[in-house]
């Protein structure tokens, strides 16, 4: 109990004081959590919505494996990111391992199976008779991807707060692909990793409190909107 005290006392110090190095990380940690989840939402929702709404040959197939990729282990998805950009890898002469942009890429991996799993399942649980309401009433394209996208508004926006639950969280895919290096790939899960493991428990505490915090005022804005949605 004294080391949860401590821990959040010690967060509070940190926020007060204005320690440089906790402000620094924590925006890294903003700013790489909220452009990866940007990314799969720009990709994932219409991706999700091509999946729930057309029909061909090999869609049970490819939606089986995006099932599949929404459980990826993260430290399978560093793996892969760490091989494309390694020095012999496919993109390895672009030198991007051990950058933020390769923990943006491994947190987009990891997330954007989520986005286009939980949208193509919204829209498959549309009523036919409702497809055929919409089509019978002469709406084009346009109008009748505005009307669908309405009706499942509050499925997307769950979407979007379980991926951004799944990046914000993010450590091993991090900590593999980014280095975990001061002033530059460090944000808040790797820190906590780090000082677990030099025994300082307070400022582990301290962190956790910190990017807990960041979690629940974003989630706590999108499930705002979602509910918000819900009731106009």
């Amino acid at each position: 109990m004294d080391l949860l005290i401590d821990g959040l006392t010690r967060a509070v110090e940190m926020i007060i004081t204005g320690d440089r190095e906790v402000y620094e990380i924590t925006w890294r940690t903003l700013r790489i959590s909220l452009t990866a989840i940007l990314i799969s939402t720009l990709i994932g929702i219409p991706l999700g919505i091509l999946l729930g709404l057309t029909k061909f040959r090999g869609r049970k197939l490819l939606l089986v494996f995006i099932n599949i990729g929404m459980g990826l282990p993260p430290v399978v998805a560093g793996l892969w990111i760490t091989i494309f950009l390694w020095r012999s890898g496919p993109l390895g002469h672009l030198s991007l391992l051990y950058t933020p942009t390769a923990i943006v890429l491994a947190q987009i991996l990891v997330s954007l199976p989520i986005l286009i799993g939980l949208t193509s399942s919204a829209f498959q649980q549309i009523d036919e008779k409702m497809l055929l309401q919409i089509k019978a009433l002469g709406a084009t394209k346009l109008q009748s991807l505005k009307i669908l996208l309405n009706e499942t508004r509050i499925a997307i926006l769950a979407a979007i707060i379980a991926g951004f639950g799944r990046v914000i969280a993010e450590v091993g895919a991090a900590m593999m692909v980014g280095g975990n290096i001061k002033g530059d790939t460090r944000i808040l899960t790797t820190s906590i990793v780090m000082e677990v493991s030099k025994g300082n428990f307070d400022v582990a505490f301290a962190l956790s409190f910190i990017i807990m915090s960041l979690a629940f005022m974003i989630t706590f804005f999108l499930t705002f909107l979602q509910q918000r949605s819900r009731r106009s």
